[in-house]
């Protein structure tokens, strides 16, 4: 269950930092105003929030495994709500980084 527990949060995360981002871009490069820059700040503060709950205690192994994650939730983003098209080498790209986070987190350690 923590290995759920551990993915979720990453999940929750990314959708948090990537929607943050996008929020900020939105209000700057497309002039869609401060509010979606504000708005963007916010869900980039609760990214931060939520790394806090994982259950590994290591600040470094927690950033460094939730890499991973955000590469291959930006693009899943950037598929859904911009319609980008990534083509093999970033599917690669995104599976190694997943293999990264599963190694990076959860292998065996004594």
């Amino acid at each position: 269950m923590t290995v759920a527990r551990s993915l979720l949060l990453f999940v929750v995360a990314a959708l948090a930092e990537i929607g943050g981002a996008w929020l900020v871009w939105q209000g700057v490069r497309e002039q869609r105003g401060l509010l979606w820059v504000g708005a963007g700040v916010i869900a980039l503060g609760l990214y931060g929030l939520v790394a806090t709950f994982q259950p590994d205690a290591n600040f470094g192994r927690i950033l460094a495994a939730y890499g991973g994650v955000f590469v291959a939730g930006s693009l899943v983003w950037g598929m859904v709500v911009d319609k980008f098209q990534p083509d093999r080498w970033d599917i690669i790209g995104a599976a190694v980084c997943m293999l990264g986070v599963l190694v990076i987190m959860y292998a065996p350690r004594g």
